[in-house]
Order: structure tokens, then C-alpha cells, then sequence
């Protein structure tokens, strides 16, 4: 059955097979006894929130009915979590067009070309990522109160970018460097310039790749706390988690709108990776290839 292959697929062949009779061979109830656990484990805390933002308020009752969306409507019109959820949705977008873009061209800079202090660069920047965001506050704000950007979405967005733009970086020159060098030869013979060749051969290679990169910018600028509360001081200009923080009273906690908060935060982020799984998967793949 095997005759007709070469010998690279007859290997991969093989290995498939023996994986197969591995797998046959264990119980069933070790794989799914553990995956159930771990189910179990992930699902309760999901439980849990919807019941108290759908219960009733001064309910005990474990099972959310009647459900009501009284705490839904209390944080989105009584708590300005409409104005919340929009300034999160913009600073998100904005950092993650802004990082894709600045990754894409520095990555393809670091994996395409020799320079003196390339090696000193990728260092400082696997180094960039011990340094926790809250040393990066006082010189931040002190940059951006001389900008006069403080109170501005435009400060966190800023932030953001300059806090993601190093793993992004590193990540997208990873991809880059699993295109084959060949295919854009190829394309300079056939008269295209370097921009042209990349826009027309590499970048339509490295969807995953910036799937990935720019979905985590999205996630990270949407749940990020410290800068929002740090740069923005309006109300009108506070974000998802600020505005989940002004919940928590010095006395009293009201669990039903704290949970539809919660929930409303969640829901974006469950979408993105809903829609973009197979393409994560797959960045993730091929960055893990050396090429």
C-alpha cells in the first residue's frame, strides 16, 4: 500500500498508523474522565455568572427562572456601560489595526534582512516582555501629560500598541520566515518590485500568522485595566473594565449587575475566537515551524 509513496511519506504514513493503534489501545475512560473534569471545572464559573445576571435580584434559586435582563439593562443605561462598551471596541480596534500593521513591517524587516545590530534588537525585545506595565506608568504619563493626551483614548491606544508591538514582532518575523525566501525571487523575475512582491505572494501566506498576532492585541487592549485607569480620568471616557471596577462598592456589591457586566465584557472576546479558531490554529501551526 505503501509502494508507490516516497520515502518522507511513507514515514509520515507510519507514524500516523502507530498513533492510530496507540490511541485504540487506551481506555476510553482515561481520556474522558480527565477532559470532563477539566469541562466541568471551566463551565461552573460560566454557570455561575449567567445565574446571577439572569436570576432575579434577592433570588437563591441555582437555575436563572424566571430570567429576567433587569441587571442587563441597569448597567447598560444606569451604569454608562453603553459608553464603556464603546470606548473599549474603539481602543481594541484601534490597537490592533496599529499593531498588525507596525509588527508587519518590522517583522518582515527582521526576517528578511542582515543588520549590524539585528541580534542586539531581538534580544531587547524578548527582554521588553519582563517588564510589567506598571513600571511603564509614571514615564507614560509624564509623555503624554507633555503631548496633552491624558484623559484621551488616543494615550491608551498608544500604550497599548507600544506594550503589544514586541511579541507581535517577534511572532510575525516567525511567520515571515516560514515563506520561502524563492517565492519572492520568483516574483522579481516576473517584474514585481519587493512591496509588490510582498503584497501579492507573501502577505496573503501570513493570514493566520496576523490573525493570531491581532486577535491577542484586540483581547489584551479589551480586558487591560491599569492603563484606562491610569490615562483616562472621564467617565465618558472609561472602559468594560473601569467601569466593572465602579461596581464594587466600599459596602455593599450588587452580584446581579456585577455579573451582567461581566457578561457583556465576555461576550466580544467569545466572538472574536469563535469566528477566528481554525485561523488561530493554524497561525499558531505554522509559527511553530522553523523554517
Amino acid at each position: 500500500m505503501l509502494d508507490g509513496l516516497s520515502a518522507p511519506e511513507q514515514v509520515r504514513r507510519r507514524e500516523q498508523v502507530n498513533r492510530r493503534r496507540a490511541w485504540d489501545e487506551v481506555p476510553r475512560w482515561q481520556i474522558y474522565l480527565p477532559l470532563g473534569i477539566y469541562l466541568l471545572f471551566t463551565l461552573v464559573p460560566f454557570y455561575w455568572i449567567l445565574l446571577f445576571a439572569l436570576r432575579p435580584a434577592g433570588s437563591t434559586s441555582l437555575v436563572p427562572w424566571p430570567a429576567t435582563t433587569e441587571h442587563f439593562e441597569k448597567v447598560w443605561t444606569e451604569r454608562n456601560f453603553a459608553t464603556f462598551f464603546q470606548n473599549s471596541l474603539l481602543i481594541g480596534l484601534a490597537t490592533l489595526v496599529m499593531t498588525t500593521v507596525i509588527a508587519l513591517t518590522g517583522g518582515y524587516a527582521l526576517a528578511r534582512f542582515d543588520f549590524r545590530i539585528k541580534k542586539g534588537f531581538m534580544l531587547a525585545l524578548l527582554c521588553s516582555q519582563f517588564v510589567p506595565g506598571a513600571l511603564l506608568l509614571v514615564p507614560l504619563f509624564q509623555t503624554f501629560a507633555g503631548l496633552r493626551m491624558i484623559n484621551s483614548l488616543g494615550s491608551v491606544i498608544i500604550a497599548e500598541t507600544v506594550f503589544q508591538l514586541p511579541l507581535s514582532m517577534i511572532l510575525i518575523s516567525g511567520f515571515i520566515r516560514n515563506v520561502p525566501y524563492s517565492l519572492e525571487e520568483a516574483a522579481w523575475v516576473d517584474g514585481c518590485n519587493r512591496f509588490s512582491a510582498f503584497r501579492i505572494v507573501v502577505l496573503p501566506l501570513l493570514r493566520p500568522g496576523l490573525v493570531a498576532v491581532g486577535s491577542f492585541a484586540f483581547v489584551h487592549a479589551w480586558n487591560h485595566f491599569l492603563f484606562a485607569l491610569m490615562f483616562l480620568s472621564s467617565q465618558d471616557k472609561q472602559t468594560i473594565p473601569v467601569g466593572l471596577n465602579t461596581l464594587l462598592g466600599a459596602d455593599s456589591v450588587d452580584l446581579g449587575a456585577l455579573a451582567a457586566g461581566g457578561v457583556i465584557a465576555a461576550v466580544p472576546v467569545v466572538i472574536v475566537f469563535a469566528f477566528i479558531q481554525k485561523w488561530l490554529v493554524t497561525g499558531f501551526s505554522a509559527g511553530a515551524v522553523k523554517g
